[in-house]
């Protein structure tokens, strides 16, 4: 999947317009990935780079830091990471919340590359914070295309994060927020620009 609308790796064949990862490439970048998923806990930021152009578009919200077109956050069960993330797009019809595996969500078939931040957060609030993600979770709000902040009915995927760090943290400001096209908007670039933040680990696969 890629950006805020992104797609699953195809299953049958490449299409002419998104040719297959030659084999040697495929295993090295899964390989990295690997290395990276390793690294993931409970409340850390999962950031990806699409490789499509709508990927592209989300990139240029971004204030700051253009890199990433999307985010989810990342909730370890059972010993495994998941990332729980808000997504419209053609697969994913119903553009309900998703929990999706960290391999899945971190494919390097249709992204550029990954990065994971992490909160610096006192277990206490990590734990909010988990609670409050399947809170939102069990909701099953439809990605928000209007992308207003306002309403809490429908959500763009900075704007899941932010809302989720709020409550755990009980601070609306834990987050800074910026303004595109005269509307207060939550970039991707703000939930890892911030005081709170540290960056673990940055990836390109291409």
């Amino acid at each position: 999947m890629t950006a805020c609308t992104g797609r699953k790796p195809p299953e049958a064949g490449p299409s002419a317009a998104e040719p297959a990862i030659p084999k040697p490439d495929r295993v090295q970048h899964n390989r990295l990935r690997d290395s990276c998923v390793q690294l993931l806990r409970t409340g850390d930021l999962a950031l990806r780079t699409g490789n499509d152009i709508t990927s592209r578009m989300f990139c240029e919200f971004n204030r700051i830091d253009k890199t990433y077109s999307h985010c989810g956050m990342v909730v370890v069960e059972h010993g495994y990471p998941f990332v729980y993330h808000s997504i419209g797009g053609e697969d994913n019809p119903d553009q309900r919340l998703r929990r999706d595996s960290a391999h899945f969500f971190f494919s390097p078939e249709n992204n550029l590359g990954l990065g994971i931040a992490r909160y610096r957060l006192a277990d206490s609030v990590l734990g909010r914070l988990q609670q409050t993600v399947w809170h939102w979770y069990r909701r099953q709000p439809r990605f928000d295309m209007n992308f207003d902040l306002e309403t809490d009915d429908r959500l763009y995927c900075s704007e899941f994060i932010y809302k989720a760090l709020s409550a755990a943290t009980g601070d609306p400001d834990f987050v800074p927020s910026t303004y595109v096209y005269g509307r207060r908007f939550i970039g991707i670039d703000n939930l890892f620009i911030n005081p709170h933040t540290d960056l673990v680990c940055e990836l390109k696969y291409k």
